[in-house]
């Protein structure tokens, strides 16, 4: 990316296509399971913000799309994930086949499950 993106829009509008939709894709399913959350860019990353916390963040590499949902949900659902490329708190995926909304769901819902345990 040149520019620093002011926003989510700006950040999608920099992509291919096919990046663009994956990611539109998953920035609606986490809106749904997600609905009071704000929508920011945090660390040049379109992000969703939740009573002022961070909660999940997503973005595109040269070769995959990402989404980071945090090491505790990544780990909670362990064997949903087993056909993606995941690290402590990131699932990788191809544009080509975007993350299943259910499953972007309860990454999302387990994220927020875990702050209300605070």
């Amino acid at each position: 990316m040149p520019a620093k993106p002011r926003n989510i829009a700006s950040y999608l509008a920099s992509l291919s296509k096919e990046k663009r939709a994956a990611l539109q894709k998953l920035r609606k399913d986490i809106k749904v399971a997600a609905p009071k959350a704000e929508e920011c860019i945090c660390y040049q990353l379109p992000s969703f913000r939740l009573n002022g916390r961070f909660l999940v963040a997503f973005g595109a590499a040269t070769n995959h799309c990402s989404f980071y949902p945090g090491s505790r949900p990544v780990a909670v659902h362990k064997k949903e994930l087993k056909s993606y490329d995941t690290s402590k708190g990131t699932v990788r995926f191809p544009a080509d086949q975007p993350l299943p909304a259910t499953l972007v769901r309860k990454l999302v819902k387990t994220r927020i499950a875990q702050y209300a345990a605070r």
